[in-house]
């Protein structure tokens, strides 16, 4: 796959390339300068990612009989 580097020192990445790496309008990549060949990796918004981390706590607390309960509305099996 290719794309062109404009006069500007802007590409389009190619859509299947998007689409395999989830890229969505307005995301931000970063590059690594380092690097012998060009590197790109999408970046996070840590602020946002911390702002739900542990927004379901408690919600995972039931056993596993308790789950499929729910899940089988209600009815198990004989072995549970």
């Amino acid at each position: 796959m290719k794309a062109t580097l404009t006069s500007k020192g802007q590409i389009t990445i190619p859509v299947a390339i998007r689409e395999k790496l989830g890229l969505k309008p307005g995301q931000v990549l970063e590059f690594d300068e380092t690097a012998p060949y060009l590197v790109a990796v999408p970046v996070f918004d840590e602020t946002k990612m911390r702002a739900v981390v542990g927004s379901a706590r408690g919600a995972f607390d039931r056993s596993s009989t308790e789950w499929l309960r729910e899940t089988r509305g209600g009815a198990l099996d004989e072995d549970g």
